[in-house]
């Protein structure tokens, strides 16, 4: 089949765009610019690589039409960030497509009130991001609901792997958090450190669009979450990656609103979104229905990750 991969070269994509050029699917990548994946690959070289930028082409109202053009069978959308743009999808794909794939967030829910969160649950996002992708998620469901349009909706988390830096035992994503652990020092963490989060590799987030496009049966107008197994902790993530550097934890917790002085404005914005929301999500849907089983744990994913930022100087493990 001829596959459209909308973001390609971005964290999911290495992954994903190799698996679908070794299962002889011919694929083209659209980007707005001309980034390496973060892993290289001789797969690449069979895909067909197109430069547009979709803002704008949605401005100018070239963006529908042109991916018609390219007549795909399928389409995998890892930028789709506003109900606008998911509206052009449909009104120009329908009829067109055997298969959509979005990619989405769980930031769809807001707060959880039982745990872990089924994608069954009513949706009470908070903050643009997880408003406006509750929002698209509402209008392809209803579209594949009421008119038959062929979308599949994926919900990853806090997406890691090598190449770029994870979401820290703080919430935020400034690397030197590591590297404070790395070294045995002190880290502070907010309240009691018991607020969670749930990580997956990029590479299992790849495999939930492949297994998705494999089951298309059973994935048509259904959304699934992409996770890890399991939600880990502020703190049992932060005591995890003291014994990776053979230190006993130096924990120390302070209230939130004692503990945000202690950081930068922007590093405490990122905490906030992330123990506000605590996600902590059930995969026993996308288990069931696409065969989706992720190969790492949240901690054997961070821990990856982790190696890259060390073996790429970003992360120190002795004090200089």
């Amino acid at each position: 089949m001829r596959v459209i991969v909308i973001g390609g070269s971005g964290h999911i994509g290495t992954y994903l765009v190799p698996q679908l050029v070794e299962a002889g699917h011919e694929v083209i990548e659209i980007s707005r610019g001309s980034r390496e994946p973060y892993q290289p690959h001789k797969a690449w070289e069979q895909v067909r690589k197109l430069k547009i930028d979709r803002e704008e082409a949605e401005k100018s109202g070239e963006w529908g039409p042109k991916l018609r053009e390219l007549q795909p069978d399928v389409v995998i959308d890892l930028i789709c960030f506003t109900p606008e743009s998911a509206k052009i999808l449909v009104e120009n794909l329908k009829g067109q497509v055997q298969h959509l794939l979005h990619c989405g967030t769980i930031w769809i829910h807001g707060p959880s009130i039982t745990v872990p969160a089924t994608e069954d649950i009513p949706r009470r996002p908070f903050g643009e991001y997880g408003i406006r992708k509750a929002a698209i998620e509402s209008y392809f469901l209803g579209e594949a609901r009421r008119n038959g349009f062929p979308v599949t909706l994926l919900h990853p988390g806090h997406i890691v792997g090598p190449g770029w830096a994870p979401l820290n035992p703080a919430g935020h994503f400034n690397p030197e958090v590591f590297s404070r652990i790395a070294c045995g020092e002190e880290l502070a963490l907010p309240n009691l450190g018991m607020e969670t989060v749930h990580h997956v590799h990029a590479a299992d987030v790849a495999q939930s669009f492949f297994q998705a496009l494999n089951h298309w049966s059973t994935s048509v107008g259904e959304s699934f979450h992409v996770v890890s197994p399991a939600a880990i902790t502020l703190r049992g993530y932060a005591e995890a990656v003291y014994s990776w550097f053979g230190h006993e934890p130096r924990l120390k917790f302070a209230g939130w609103e004692e503990w945000r002085k202690t950081v930068p404005e922007k590093e405490a914005s990122a905490t906030w979104d992330h123990i506000a929301h605590s996600p902590n999500a059930s995969i026993e849907k996308a288990r069931r229905l696409i065969n989706y089983n992720p190969r790492y744990s949240s901690l054997q994913a961070v821990y990856e990750s982790v190696n890259w930022l060390i073996n790429n100087g970003e992360v120190t493990t002795s004090k200089s």
